[in-house]
């Protein structure tokens, strides 16, 4: 497993677009689920409606963030992928802090879809600031043969 997560991480390094495409789809597919699956069955999952629209539109910045990124950025990919990993980190921590003050009202499948959802998002921070990290010692190496 962490032989592979490195392989991730070294090709990422060597292409970081790769790395906004992913982010941008994942934040598109969060936004579609919670504004349009998690709100309309939320009998199902128990998170109110407001909350799940605000998440929903966090999710959308994200994916308008990182599709500007892929699109757009050709040097100087460090910045921009640790902005976007604490921007996701602050995401989890918020949807942390929503999940226990909501915890009474959450279903087990509210509970799971949440857990999982930031499980995943942090398994994507992770690689997000190890790949920046693999970026600036990589140039850091290449000045140095300089």
């Amino acid at each position: 497993m962490i032989n592979t997560v490195s392989k991730i991480i070294k090709q990422l390094s060597s292409n970081p677009k790769k790395l906004f495409l992913i982010d941008s789809i994942g934040a598109l597919t969060t936004a579609s689920l919670l504004f349009a699956v998690l709100r309309n069955l939320n009998e199902y999952f128990g998170m109110p409606e407001k909350i799940l629209t605000y998440l929903s539109i966090i999710a959308a910045c994200f994916f308008i963030y990182s599709t500007i990124c892929f699109f757009v950025i050709k040097t100087n990919w460090i910045i921009f992928i640790k902005g976007i990993s604490i921007a996701n980190l602050l995401y989890c921590i918020s949807t942390i802090s929503l999940v226990v003050f909501y915890h009474h009202q959450l279903t087990t499948l509210g509970m799971a879809y949440f857990l999982g959802e930031i499980a995943i998002i942090c398994g994507l921070v992770y690689v997000e600031l190890n790949v920046a990290t693999q970026i600036n010692k990589s140039r850091i190496d290449n000045k140095t043969n300089d």
